[in-house]
């Protein structure tokens, strides 16, 4: 396994000024990229992919407000797309950043789009992680099933165990040491020396009903603005959150350039350390970026 290097840790404000909030920065001299993680994660969910383009690239790697250490926001309706937005336009504008590439993983992926649509300028490039403009039901409901308040765990061999059985089906052939890397990316430790979710638990308001409040309800209209905009999805093989007839309307109504890659033996979502996954990111990259 190749070692992650080591981060600049940077501390910002939040967009309304109330929230500390806590990205990693790895130096690098290419244009910078920013990579945004998914509901329940943080921004060690990328480790796995930093080791392929640190060096390369200026890597920004934020910790979403209410994920790893970022502060948790006291309203729980602050957990929105939009907001989370707000929060990168005011990491990059404090970091003097004018362009950068996107890589969104799931709802990091739908901040993405916004974002783009947003300051298209801004961005020269998104890579959308096994999240695109219609999310299926059924991965929806999962994620629903299992994001809010839960059991602390005594060890980390515990909380291991209860990531395979949330994953299991998107990583088949982990074994036990992959599931405790997984682990140790999701969760933290507490002062009481008990693990638990490196999330706020109030997140899961967020993700409720049949419309939630973390999803824009129809996102064909961010997709089609993005339309001449160079696109990478990638997309897990086994992905029960993205579907192959969504990612062929997207590329049906794309008119600029847009590559889709499937990821072998991966659901919702590949880490991006497969190497599919990265040839596909290092040929996007020099080819759109850089």
């Amino acid at each position: 396994m190749t070692p992650t290097p080591a981060f600049e840790p940077h501390r910002f404000v939040s967009a309304s000024g109330e929230l500390g909030l806590f990205a990693r920065i790895y130096p690098g001299e290419g244009l910078p990229l920013l990579l945004m993680h998914g509901l329940t994660r943080n921004s060690a969910d990328f480790e796995p992919l930093i080791p392929y383009l640190a060096g390369r690239h200026r890597l920004i790697v934020p910790d979403q407000r209410g994920r790893g250490l970022s502060e948790s926001d006291p309203d729980p309706a602050n957990y929105r797309p939009d907001i989370y937005s707000a929060d990168m336009f005011a990491l990059l504008d404090g970091l003097g950043i004018d362009r950068v590439a996107l890589i969104g993983t799931s709802m990091g992926g739908l901040m993405a789009m916004l974002m783009a649509c947003l300051q298209p300028d801004r961005f020269p490039a998104v890579v959308l992680n096994d999240v695109g403009a219609a999310l299926d039901p059924a991965g929806l409901a999962r994620i629903q099933s299992y994001v809010g308040p839960g059991a602390a765990f005594d060890s980390w061999e515990g909380a291991a165990a209860r990531c395979a059985r949330i994953n299991g089906e998107a990583f088949p052939d982990f074994g036990p040491e992959d599931w405790l890397a997984f682990a140790r990316r999701t969760c933290r430790e507490d002062a009481d020396g008990r693990v638990r979710f490196a999330y706020d638990p109030a997140i899961s308001q967020s993700i409720k009903g049949d419309q939630p409040d973390t999803v824009p309800p129809d996102l064909w209209p961010l997709w089609d603005a993005l339309s001449a905009k160079p696109v990478l999805m990638l997309r897990g093989e086994l992905s029960d959150l993205l579907a192959r007839d969504t990612v062929t309307e997207m590329a049906a109504r794309h008119s600029g350039p847009f590559e889709a890659v499937d990821v072998p033996r991966r659901g919702h979502a590949p880490l991006l350390d497969e190497p599919v996954a990265l040839e596909a990111i290092n040929a996007f990259l020099h080819k759109h970026v850089g």
